[in-house]
Order: C-alpha cells, then sequence, then structure tokens
C-alpha cells in the first residue's frame, strides 16, 4: 500500500519519527522544538531535515542546541532573544495580507518576536511593534492605522493581559492572543494574563497557551493566508 504525499515520515534513530508530509498538508512543515531533546537529538534530527530540503523552524533551543544546528544547517538564521531557528534563513516569498505583532511591554518582546518569526518564515509580511502596553495607551494610539490595516493581529502580554480586549475593539481584523509569564506573584507565572484574555469582553480574540510565541505566530499566518 502506497503512502500519500501528504503522510510521508522518516525515522531518525529510535527516538524522533519526522513528519515530513506536514507542509503538503498544512502549507509549512512541522517544528522542532528542542526543549527537553538532547544536543545530540537536536543536531541528528536538523540533519536529516536539511538533508531533504525540509523549511524548518526550531523553538525553544539552548546556546548548545544552536551551535548544534548551525554545525549542520550553514547559514540558518539564529534569533537569540527568543531561542529560535529558521533554515533556510531566507523566509519564503511573502503573500496573503500583513500580521502585526505587538509586545505589550519590552518583557513581552521574546514571546512577541518568537511569533513574528513564525509569521514571517511561513509567508507572511510581518511588522513589529514594541511596548504599546494599557499603562500607556497614547503608545497604541499611534500605530492605529497600521492595526487597521492588518489582517491579523498577535498580541503578546503578560501583567494584568488586557491589550488583547483593547486592541480588539479597536480593529476589524482577529486578535490571537498570547499570555506571557511576565509579572509579580499574582500574575502566576502567565495565569492571570491567562485567564484576562480567556474572558475578553470583545469578540474576534482567540487564546494561545502562556509564552506561545510559535503558536500564535502559526494561527496568524493562516488566518493571513492568500484567498
Amino acid at each position: 500500500m502506497s503512502v500519500p504525499d501528504g503522510d510521508a515520515t522518516v525515522q531518525v534513530g529510535d527516538f524522533a519519527h519526522l513528519d515530513l508530509g506536514r507542509e503538503h498538508r498544512r502549507g509549512f512543515g512541522e517544528a522542532v522544538f528542542c526543549e527537553g531533546k538532547t544536543t545530540d537529538q537536536v543536531r541528528e534530527i536538523a540533519r536529516e531535515l536539511v538533508a531533504r530540503g525540509a523549511r524548518t523552524l526550531f523553538t525553544r533551543a539552548s546556546p548548545e542546541q544552536a551551535a548544534a544546528v548551525a554545525e549542520v544547517a550553514p547559514g540558518a538564521l539564529h534569533v537569540p532573544e527568543c531561542r529560535m531557528l529558521a533554515w533556510p534563513a531566507e523566509p519564503p516569498a511573502a503573500e496573503g495580507g500583513r500580521v502585526v505583532v505587538l509586545a505589550a511591554g519590552t518583557s513581552d518582546l521574546p514571546v512577541a518576536r518568537e511569533a513574528a518569526v513564525a509569521a514571517t518564515h511561513l509567508g507572511r509580511r510581518t511588522e513589529l511593534v514594541a511596548d504599546v502596553g494599557v499603562a500607556g495607551l497614547h503608545r497604541l494610539f499611534a500605530h492605529l492605522e497600521t492595526l487597521r490595516t492588518a489582517r491579523a493581529v498577535v498580541v503578546a502580554a503578560g501583567m494584568d493581559g488586557a491589550l488583547p480586549t483593547v486592541v480588539a475593539g479597536l480593529i476589524p481584523a482577529p486578535v490571537v492572543a498570547v499570555p506571557t509569564s511576565v509579572g509579580y506573584g499574582a500574575a502566576f507565572g502567565g495565569v492571570a494574563a491567562l485567564l484576562t484574555m480567556l474572558n475578553a469582553c470583545a469578540p474576534g480574540v482567540a487564546v494561545v497557551n502562556i509564552d506561545n510565541g510559535y503558536g500564535a505566530g502559526h494561527l496568524a499566518a493562516q488566518i493571513a493566508a492568500p484567498g
């Protein structure tokens, strides 16, 4: 029985089963979540993907894992701020609508950057705007024209997590909200922001998991896809 292109897989050692058909099925290949994997495992996975020419994102990579990827994926883009790598470094030609990523505060930038890198390497025109949280709304208003022409907007916010609701009430595009683990004790590592976002009173807000910038960028890129 033949395997459809969209279901193609390859075994790497005794520790990974790569889903090479995901790009055929979903429009983009699987990302490699590096946290929890050994450096050798990440290196061998990267070696196999590069050998097959599979465009890949590596997330939550430690410095040692990033160096291992660079060994077998020459020229890979490394963004240490968000612990992410992309191979090849050059994103595909941009198509579809624009994705705008907002970081409520400078401390939310690593998660916002992860979302922006993901959306860019999924082939969307992406713009990142930092430090426009609710403590100074005039900073957000300066970017309203940009936000209102976006096809999808990602908002990364910790502390009270209120920014996605504010943004969703001002623009026509869907908002992908990312709670971050930024805040003092009562923020409970991002749980307070998560609950605020889940209780958003503005319609059109989708919420991903705490610190999941990759998931937010991927969803926004799908929303902003051509057609």
